[in-house]
């Protein structure tokens, strides 16, 4: 389980950086768009934020991964840009499912790998007791 753990996170983890360094350095043209996938594309672009935000997430997890250090943490993080991909993906664009089931499958392994570290999070009794 601990190398399976391992692996996970460090594909993840290479996957995240190619994905978040390419765009904010802008190091591969951006191909051209058509249909839904540009008006969404656009519309990210237009808020003059959300990008650069998803990609800084994607970024920061990336190098938690491939450290290793604060990996519950980036599992979490994580999380709503991965849901996302993966509706993306399940509704405008189908071509990067397989992908998108992948990084969604590893989130969800990584979770359940480091379960006991939510467990605060996820005991009511325990939480209320805390403040």
């Amino acid at each position: 389980m601990k190398t399976a753990v391992i692996i996970v996170r460090i594909l993840m983890g290479l996957m995240f950086l190619y994905a978040s360094v390419v765009v904010l350095f802008n190091l591969v043209p951006q191909p051209e768009l058509h249909g839904k996938v540009k008006i969404f594309m656009e519309g990210m672009v237009a808020s003059g934020y959300l990008l650069m935000l998803i990609k800084i997430t994607e970024l920061v997890c990336a190098i938690a991964f491939l450290s290793g250090r604060f990996v519950p943490l980036a599992t979490v993080v994580i999380f709503p840009d991965i849901l996302n991909i993966f509706l993306f993906h399940l509704s405008i664009e189908p071509k990067g499912l397989p992908v998108a089931i992948a990084l969604l499958i590893g989130d969800l392994f990584l979770a359940y790998a480091h379960r006991r570290n939510y467990e605060g999070l996820l005991n009511p009794k325990r939480l209320l007791l805390s403040v």
